[in-house]
């Protein structure tokens, strides 16, 4: 975009296509020659840290295009006519996502019941719906009172939904939760663990390459230091929210929660004027926290 003056569409499209070829080719180590992921992503780091260092001669390189900046600091169009202070396109999709969200707790209860699964009591059933549905609204009048939802959360919900509807309600996304738990079990009831492996970090690598077009767009710069320590926050973010270190548990709204709580905890500590390296100090032993609660249930069970 900055260099050869490509249109934002195609460079986005080669980007995300460039995350799938390096999620590939960590997948294909690890999937076909038994590499421990956790090392053949290690390298990978490195190595691909050391290609964006290259690849931009250790400087920054920016702005970009008004249009594509939007992808991070843009807001969606309002498309109804506003009431007050009110983006009503805003506060009605707000509305329509907590009631989104009670009528999918509302089927898995009745799901639950038809296979005869332990449900919480119904009170306690309706108290929690009714909080989830007044919070989003709640926070949907906040947005909608400013400028109106940010590109950037119709992305994130999107994924979110969509992520969580393959994780819990498809074929693959139960084998993905097999193959996590116990892969030499889960290859002798059938599923292909290599090839599932394989894809699994190719849509990995799509994800890192959206996350890093959305940071990029966020800062206005390409910057061969973006994404420094990230790792750390992420690792944590999933364990807090409730993955495990052992595979095959986990679930993608529970990761959004740890990513939002590791959010608060370094907005909270840099108001509260903690400096940097006490800031990884605490950070530390919050991971560390979240693992030994991890591994304590894994005991106990």
């Amino acid at each position: 975009m900055v260099q050869l003056h490509c249109n934002f569409l195609v460079t986005t499209l080669t980007c995300l296509a460039t995350g799938a070829l390096i999620g590939a080719a960590q997948g294909y180590w690890i999937a076909y020659f038994k590499i421990p992921s956790f090392i053949v992503t290690l390298a990978g780091m490195l190595v691909f840290k050391g290609l964006a260092l290259a690849l931009l001669g250790g400087q920054s390189l920016g702005p970009f295009s008004s249009v594509f900046q939007k992808l991070s600091s843009g807001f969606i169009p309002e498309f109804l006519p506003r009431l007050g202070h009110y983006n009503m396109t805003s506060l009605l999709l707000g509305i329509f996502a907590g009631a989104a969200m009670v009528i999918a707790s509302l089927r898995n209860r009745a799901r639950y019941e038809r296979n005869g699964i332990e449900i919480e009591p119904l009170p306690l059933f309706i108290g929690k719906n009714l909080a989830v549905f007044g919070i989003i609204v709640y926070l949907a009048t906040l947005i909608a009172s400013y400028r109106g939802l940010p590109n950037v959360l119709i992305i994130m919900a999107l994924l979110i939904g969509l992520y969580s509807f393959v994780t819990s309600r498809t074929t693959i996304g139960r084998q993905i939760y097999a193959v996590g738990g116990n892969v030499r079990a889960a290859k002798l009831s059938g599923i292909r663990t290599e090839r599932l492996t394989f894809l699994t970090f190719v849509n990995m690598g799509v994800l890192a390459a959206l996350g890093g077009l959305i940071f990029a767009a966020r800062l206005n710069t390409a910057t061969p230091k973006a994404g420094l320590g990230f790792e750390l926050d992420v690792i944590a973010a999933c364990f807090i929210g409730g993955a495990s270190a052992y595979g095959g548990v986990g679930r993608v709204g529970g990761a959004v929660i740890g990513a939002l709580i590791m959010g608060l905890m370094n907005n909270g500590m840099s108001i509260l004027g903690i400096g940097i390296d006490y800031q990884q100090v605490l950070k530390g032993l919050v991971l560390l926290g979240a693992v030994c609660v991890d591994v304590y249930n894994q005991r106990r069970a």
